[in-house]
């Protein structure tokens, strides 16, 4: 099933259901009034919505047409929103555009931070920030939301509490970033409020796609109107889902409604550093790739980062050409 956070006067808006052609949507609040809600008491909200999800795109319940300009992330705040690193590709050439070798253990041990998660940026809301100076980069990754989950779980215990796949924008700070891990205590004021797709599903809404806790389909990123990357989100993805959940949980509980995220989509693509879209590539998933790659290539990047104006769509489609989550839509505006 599919649901979405519409909003209103509450911090946590209004949980709603969203067909699977994500044309029309219709309230559930007589089964939870939030998204965290239903994931709360999911064993028993689930059967009740996956019923009501049937009739609503069998047209039998009452519905309205469904505007994403509505939506909040689909959980406006988590208690918890921890990013990995599971595309080590990306890894590897940050390290190497400085001339560092990744260590070994990044291919077993995932790398992973934890996010700000009190404050999220619904999926069509500008991204406001005080300076254009500090380096503004979007980051597309893939999500997923799970339900409680045990300490110390294995990957299999692991991938049977994912409940929920979606999209993310992970904006990154670039400028900000070498100050604060020089001080070896990691990301803080570099990384702002992430923003999630309009729609939130169910890992089986995704079919055939959904394969061994990975989303096997292109993430699409369109910057300022132009496609920047679509690259394989299931290929190169060193660590599956499972895993990141399971390594989150070494050491603690994961409550309901933790977010976990793969880090920024990224492909080898045959090469040493990939190809853009203007050389038959796949592209790329954020703008460090690129000014990376120029550095390997070219000795110094000459591709800016995001200046107030700058546009970003994030997207992903079926096989048949169908958008899953509907699109993370931004422009970015100071603070006024």
């Amino acid at each position: 099933m599919k649901l979405a956070t519409y909003k209103n006067d509450s911090r946590d808006g209004r949980l709603m259901l969203v067909s699977k052609d994500l044309t029309r949507t219709c309230s559930v609040e007589d089964i939870a009034h939030t998204m965290q809600q239903a994931l709360d008491s999911w064993q028993v909200t689930a059967p009740q919505l996956q019923m009501r999800y049937e009739q609503l795109n069998n047209g039998v319940i009452e519905s309205i047409e469904f505007d994403a300009t509505r939506c909040e992330s689909p959980l406006p705040r988590a208690y918890q929103w921890a990013d990995g690193s599971a595309y080590v590709n990306h890894v590897e050439l940050v390290r190497k555009a400085r001339g560092a070798e990744i260590p070994e253990s990044f291919w077993s041990d995932p790398l992973m931070y934890q996010g700000g998660s009190d404050d999220f940026i619904g999926p069509r809301d500008d991204i406001i920030l005080p300076s254009d100076e500090w380096g503004i980069d979007f980051e597309g990754e893939v999500a997923v939301v799970t339900d409680d989950v045990p300490m110390a779980c294995t990957d299999a215990q692991a991938a049977e509490r994912i409940r929920l796949v979606m999209l993310v924008n992970d904006v990154s700070l670039r400028g900000l970033i070498p100050g604060e891990l020089a001080k070896g205590f990691g990301f803080f004021q570099s990384k702002p409020a992430s923003s999630f797709s309009p729609v939130a599903v169910t890992p089986d809404e995704l079919g055939d796609a959904w394969e061994q806790e990975k989303v096997h389909l292109p993430l699409r990123s369109t910057y300022n109107g132009e496609l920047f990357g679509k690259p394989q989100a299931g290929e190169d993805m060193t660590f599956s889902f499972a895993k990141l959940v399971s390594h989150a949980a070494k050491s603690r509980n994961l409550g309901a409604g933790t977010i976990i995220g793969s880090g920024t989509v990224s492909n080898k693509q045959g090469t040493d550093h990939g190809s853009a879209i203007a050389e038959g590539g796949l592209g790329y998933s954020c703008i460090a790739e690129v000014r990376m790659i120029e550095t390997i290539r070219d000795g110094k990047p000459t591709t800016p980062f995001m200046q107030f104006g700058d546009r970003i769509r994030i997207e992903m489609f079926d096989s048949n050409g169908q958008s899953i989550f509907g699109a993370i839509e931004q422009q970015i505006k100071p603070l006024s």
